[in-house]
């Protein structure tokens, strides 16, 4: 992703939700300050698992499990929104991916994330202004992983683009030439959510429908 033509965006972002660019910029240093040699995966990695291959970007729409049952799985590289990878360990199936802000799910949920990770998933940790405690419990418990921001990205934290958990999974799918991408558990118009994030699902969508997907 360039920076350049997505920074227009992100600042859109900040103005409809009133986030601070500043806190999203704090969370990155100090996300950044956890890398060390042995817990950070290189792109060159991430690009061997993707690339050229089919994507199932998945969020954690209510309705995920549903419909994962309908899905021949083995014929897909997963990439899984934090949530929707407790789904696939539950189903014996480990994400080769899993984008993750660790602050929307269960504490076991992020168990399973963790224990993903051991199982050879690539997770990629996204640091934004209202995640700097679960950056700070949780990072150190992940043995190897991407540091991610919205922000501007600097030495080894990446912005791939996009904005919440789901849709970040569509960008890096993009940014890595996945030979196609399809789309599981994502429920633009749930009616059930609050207004937050409802207006992220809104985002999601129209993020999602820049790419193509």
């Amino acid at each position: 992703m360039d920076f350049a033509a997505w920074e227009p965006i992100y600042e859109r972002i900040l103005k409809d939700f009133g986030f601070d660019r500043e806190g999203d910029e704090k969370a990155a240093r100090f996300l950044s300050s956890m890398l060390t040699v042995k817990n950070t995966v290189s792109l060159s990695e991430l690009e061997a698992v993707i690339s050229e291959k089919p994507v199932l970007a998945c969020g954690n729409a209510p309705g995920l499990r549903a419909e994962l049952s309908k899905i021949d799985l083995s014929a897909f590289v997963i990439i899984a929104a934090d949530g929707a990878s407790a789904a696939f360990m539950d189903m014996g199936r480990v994400p080769e991916v899993i984008c993750t802000d660790l602050d929307g799910n269960s504490e076991s949920d992020l168990e399973k994330e963790i224990v993903a990770c051991e199982q050879g998933s690539i997770v990629l940790i996204h640091a934004h202004g209202d995640n700097l405690d679960k950056l700070e419990k949780y990072v150190p418990r992940f043995k190897r992983f991407i540091a991610t921001t919205q922000a501007e990205p600097f030495d080894k934290v990446y912005n791939f683009g996009g904005f919440s958990d789901g849709d970040r999974c569509v960008f890096v799918a993009q940014n890595f030439r996945a030979k196609s991408v399809r789309l599981a558990g994502f429920d633009f118009e749930d009616p059930c959510v609050n207004p937050i994030k409802k207006k992220k699902l809104k985002w999601a969508k129209e993020l999602i429908g820049m790419l193509g997907v």
